[in-house]
């Protein structure tokens, strides 16, 4: 049995290659997490008097920390761990071993028991207000105690924190607005083939002949339906091979493969009234009930001759998936979750996350108040685009003092539409970040495609991604310090004990 302590230290970690450097961005990491914090939350979802001792919670999010940041699958992950004694030290455990402290099976588990709501709160206690740009809340450090305490309590807006670094009494609305927040959303696809209706049916008829299969061997002896699964197979092999097939032989198509579920569906529904629904396992009962409603969305479809449905089912495997509508040219739909953020101080926060479309305009205003109560004073301006740019939302931040980013209703001057366009222009530039924070998490965390299956883990997926990126960030402004100007050297020698504290508060967290 290994021992695994959330507390562990660097120095009492046992390794055969000597002492661990504590430069090591694992060790960084490690050191950044509130590990005990969240053990017994995490703990409550186990029972103490039955089954195995369950893994800790340091070992289950260091794992999912470890693959998010690799981008590795689980086997390979688990390979990961037992050739790096800096990632066993992440994950808790007391000395170096060449064996797996877990199966590569049990990382599923994880994203099952590590929710992204607990992520998203560690995200925020870790990174809200910690890194704010110029001119927004920050904490310097002061030349002595006194003045350390006040600027971290103005850092705070004077209010007092709670336990996850949240203001319970920011201060009122009289603050000055200070810093920026930049709003944006995007579509995090799912691992799923492209969806057209007669590969769905396709897909469907199938795994309903496989249900009939399992369910054949109860039906004592009556004769076996007959599903005529070969001459189907032939006819959808016949329109897949054509290469541009017009209206009609998509509607031939379809016709014929409806047909075919239909009746699988009553040669099923015939035998379960003699034999148990338990008789077929949880992932077929869960096929039969997702293609009940792809069969009648799809017939409601065929009849009326529309495309469009509400909750339209576009996987099987994955019937929480839906299309998003994006509008651009390279994917003007994608399937998968809609995420909005927030980008403060370059570090991003998942704000909303949504299985189904919507209109991302009504959360400018949660997260402004969201920067409100973690900052204690509103931003000073809000860039984002067109989209955000309501009457509402305009005359919410024209009432809080808040400038939106693009250009005022009315007519102008054209010397004011001159300064406006300069405005506009750096407002722009400004708002790159947040696309750079997409392209970052799609090409280096997995957003691109979100491999899990289930809806529950997708969204912890997704929800680490951006604790990842933050993490990061973080790393980066830990090695641009370490890398001062030779001239720095005499001044921060000077003032090294002041340095020293306010870097362990700012920096270390």
């Amino acid at each position: 049995m290994y021992r695994i302590d959330n507390q562990i230290s660097l120095a009492e970690f046992i390794s055969p290659f000597g002492e661990l450097d504590q430069e090591n961005r694992w060790v960084k990491i490690a050191g950044m997490i509130p590990w005990e914090m969240y053990e017994k939350k995490y703990a409550e979802q186990f029972c103490d008097d039955n089954g195995s001792p369950a893994i800790k919670f340091r070992m289950a999010m260091g794992t999912l920390i470890i693959k998010q940041t690799t981008s590795h699958s689980d086997d390979e992950v688990v390979q990961d761990i037992i050739e790096n004694p800096y990632m066993q030290f992440l994950i808790g455990l007391h000395e170096f071993t060449t064996t797996p402290p877990f199966s590569a099976s049990s990382i599923t588990n994880f994203r099952k028991y590590i929710s992204a709501e607990m992520i998203n709160e560690i995200n925020n206690l870790l990174f809200r207000a910690v890194y704010p740009e110029p001119g927004g809340v920050t904490e310097k450090p002061g030349n002595n105690d006194e003045d350390r305490d006040n600027d971290e309590s103005d850092s705070q807006g004077g209010g007092d924190a709670d336990s996850h670094g949240n203001i319970e009494n920011p201060t009122g609305s009289d603050a000055p607005n200070k810093g920026t927040l930049i709003l944006d959303a995007t579509c995090a696809p799912a691992d799923i083939a492209y969806p057209t209706d007669v590969n769905l049916l396709n897909e469907a008829r199938e795994k309903l002949e496989a249900i009939i299969d399992t369910l054949q061997p109860y039906n004592f002896l009556a004769p076996k339906p007959r599903t005529y699964r070969f001459e189907a197979r032939r006819e959808y092999l016949s329109f897949a091979l054509k290469r541009r097939p017009g209206v009609e032989k998509v509607r031939e198509a379809i016709k014929k493969q409806l047909a075919y579920v239909a009746r699988n569906i009553r040669h099923i529904d015939a035998m379960l009234e003699r034999i148990p629904l338990e008789r077929l396992s949880i992932v077929q009962q869960a096929q039969l009930t997702t293609i009940r409603i792809l069969y009648t969305q799809q017939l409601y479809m065929y009849e009326n001759n529309t495309h469009s449905v509400g909750d339209r089912i576009v996987s099987i495997g994955q019937p929480h998936v839906r299309p998003i509508v994006r509008g651009k040219a390279k994917a003007p739909v994608e399937f998968g979750a809609k995420i909005s953020i927030s980008l403060t101080g370059g570090y991003s926060f998942l704000d909303r996350l949504s299985w189904d479309a919507y209109n991302e305009e009504s959360d400018l205003i949660s997260s402004v108040e969201t920067y409100k109560r973690h900052n204690g004073c509103y931003p000073e301006r809000v860039l984002a685009d067109k989209i955000y740019r309501t009457k509402e939302n305009r005359e919410y931040c024209k009432r809080l003092g808040i400038r939106l980013s693009g250009p005022p209703l009315g007519r102008r001057s054209k010397e004011t539409e001159k300064e406006l366009r300069k405005q506009e222009a750096r407002d722009s530039a400004d708002r790159n970040p947040v696309e750079g924070k997409f392209g970052e998490g799609k090409s280096k965390y997995g957003l691109n495609r979100i491999m899990a299956r289930i809806k529950e883990s997708s969204e912890t997926v997704i929800s680490m991604a951006f604790l990842c990126m933050n993490i990061s960030k973080r790393l980066r402004e830990l090695l641009r310090f370490f890398q001062i100007p030779a001239s720095f050297n005499k001044c921060f020698v000077d003032n090294f004990f002041v340095n020293r504290d306010f870097f362990e508060i700012v920096v270390f967290g």
